[in-house]
């Protein structure tokens, strides 16, 4: 009996270790094969401004993208359109917080480089949109393979100026609202207005100031213009925010048959077009940037080599 009970007692223990231990050891396996997470990637969307509802459109798109991408957004303006030098100071930070990517709507085409090229130095990927970094200044430099994503400035701004200009028959003079002379789409969208203009034998261009993309600047250089040429008949505002400022001196002044296109669609230039105060004005699919802008920079940092151009078509919005 003894014998039996020492023998069975041997069987029963040693299938416990053997089932035991096998357990313990799966376990430890199992354990030991959950690895933490991957961070998320985190992206930068550097933009002007979001006091111009163009830039909270773009803003959309990138979030749209940092859903669908899983990766980390972070949203960085300037006070103001014309904040260069705010704008510098925060691709600088993000630099010493070690971002992965900077999408970047920059103030300026040039003054922006040398910041870049630092972030660039710093294995940081970079993605221009919107208004384009002036390439021969860049290459100089050395900033180098970064995609720009955008839109054809020239063409939107001729659509525009065109659509009014197509409507004179006779003598007009026309006027030129003008963005920052350093942005290059400001100077392409001035090309374009510039272009459509010319094309119509009845159309002397009278004037071309710079407003700075701004509402109340605008509505100071319309009335600067108006008096030095109070028979203007048709004005191309190179944004909607300027052609906002215009349209407010005009209603002020009570001054009417005078025709004015833009550039942007953004929701109180769509009703101005549908209260007929404004003719026309470009969608340039600011969301659509955004979101691409982003795309990129998650495609770059997983080693693929982005187009050099992406353009998005413009969109004229008129009755």
């Amino acid at each position: 009996m003894s014998r039996f009970f020492t023998a069975a007692t041997a069987a029963l223990l040693a299938i416990f270790l053997i089932f035991g231990c096998g357990s313990g050891s799966k376990d430890t396996t199992d354990q030991g094969e959950k690895k933490a997470a991957p961070a998320k990637k985190r992206i930068a969307l550097v933009m002007k401004t979001l006091t111009n509802p163009f830039f909270v459109a773009m803003e959309k798109g990138a979030r749209k993208a940092e859903e669908e991408l899983n990766i980390e957004l972070i949203v960085k303006t300037g006070a103001k359109e014309t904040s260069i030098e705010q704008q510098i100071a925060i691709i600088d930070e993000l630099i010493r917080n070690r971002v992965d990517a900077i999408v970047i709507a920059p103030a300026s085409s040039t003054e922006i480089i040398p910041i870049l090229k630092k972030a660039q130095d710093a294995k940081i990927v970079i993605v221009n949109i919107d208004n384009q970094i002036d390439p021969e200044p860049a290459a100089k430099m050395g900033l180098v393979d970064v995609p720009f994503i955008s839109v054809d400035n020239e063409k939107g701004a001729y659509l525009a100026a065109k659509f009014i200009s197509d409507q004179v028959k006779k003598p007009t003079k026309a006027a030129i609202l003008e963005g920052i002379r350093s942005a290059k789409n400001a100077e392409q969208r001035k090309a374009g207005a510039v272009r459509a203009f010319r094309e119509n034998r009845h159309i002397r261009l009278a004037a071309s100031e710079s407003a700075n993309w701004k509402i109340d600047e605008a509505f100071a250089v319309t009335a600067r213009i108006f008096k030095k040429h109070p028979d203007i008949g048709m004005i191309f505002c190179a944004n909607d925010m300027m052609a906002l400022g215009t349209i407010h001196y005009l209603q002020q002044q009570k001054k009417t048959g005078v025709l004015v296109a833009a550039f942007d669609a953004l929701e109180e230039a769509r009703a101005a077009v549908r209260q007929g105060t404004l003719q026309i004005t470009i969608d340039q699919q600011a969301d659509r940037q955004g979101y691409l802008g982003v795309r990129t920079a998650v495609e770059m940092l997983a080693g693929k080599k982005p187009a050099p151009v992406t353009m998005v078509d413009v969109l004229p919005v008129h009755l």
